[in-house]
């Protein structure tokens, strides 16, 4: 069913604007995928249901599977450090909070020892878990993880609520040094961000990037009724956008015709 022009309308002036992110490195990506995962497999272990439980466990084998492709400690525990000692010259600068200032660092400092404590085998007791690694292995088949394919499975999620909770927090406990020190990279990388509007000529925009400022993330954000979304692709050092409108479930969506007006923030 098409979206009533007037709901949209309304939905746009009350509505924050919608955000687009488009990382442009690989460390990025994997980032922002890791953090996203995190924050999926918190919220529905929260929910206190079997299906919540599934749900946080998919989300759980997902970030391991992603952890453990490409060894993450050592990269975030170096971009901890990058951010501790580009934070640290700007104690010179005039104008700069202080206060604000040692409190980021102090966190950052923080964080970096907390993964630093976890040792290179961080990881280890939830790679040689049976009950997960059965998990994994039948979550590859559609339908694979249903009682009679796990009974074990099966067994855990009909277990009490707090016990189900109990188990999934002591799995959580393990990745949290890392995602927590994810989560604060991808702020700090979002603050450092410079937003200026800009303005899309018959629907396209092209950003040539600085190679001595290499960007880490593109953010581009449209009024939430514009019923417009961007398709973003290209590299840290040239991207191309290409607005497209949204015509429904039904419809296929079309480059916009008119210029379209959106506010882009590179971050380093």
């Amino acid at each position: 069913m098409a979206e009533n022009p007037l709901e949209l309308a309304s939905l746009g002036a009350t509505a924050a604007p919608l955000t687009f992110e488009q990382p442009l490195t690989e460390r990025m990506r994997t980032f922002l995928r890791l953090d996203f995962l995190y924050g999926q497999a918190v919220y529905h272990n929260e929910m206190a249901t079997q299906w919540g439980s599934r749900a946080a466990v998919a989300s759980l084998l997902d970030i391991l599977s992603i952890s453990t492709r490409g060894d993450m400690r050592p990269e975030v525990l170096k971009e901890l450090e990058r951010h501790i000692t580009a934070l640290g010259d700007y104690r010179a600068r005039p104008g700069v909070d202080d206060a604000r200032l040692r409190a980021v660092v102090a966190n950052l400092v923080r964080l970096r020892g907390e993964l630093a404590a976890t040792g290179t085998g961080y990881l280890q007791s939830l790679k040689e878990s049976e009950f997960l690694s059965a998990i994994k292995h039948r979550s590859a088949i559609p339908g694979g993880t249903c009682e009679f394919d796990l009974p074990d499975y099966y067994f855990w999620l009909n277990r009490p609520t707090e016990l189900r909770a109990q188990a999934f927090g002591a799995w959580l406990a393990l990745l949290r040094p890392l995602c927590d020190a994810i989560a604060e990279l991808l702020w700090l990388t979002r603050q450092n961000g410079r937003s200026r509007e800009e303005l899309a000529r018959g629907g396209t925009f092209n950003i040539t990037f600085d190679r001595d400022a290499p960007i880490q993330l593109l953010r581009i954000a449209l009024p939430a009724g514009s019923n417009l979304y961007p398709e973003i692709s290209g590299s840290h050092y040239r991207c191309s956008v290409r607005f497209l409108s949204w015509n429904g479930l039904d419809g296929r969506s079309t480059q916009a015709e008119g210029d379209v007006p959106f506010t882009l923030t590179c971050c380093s």
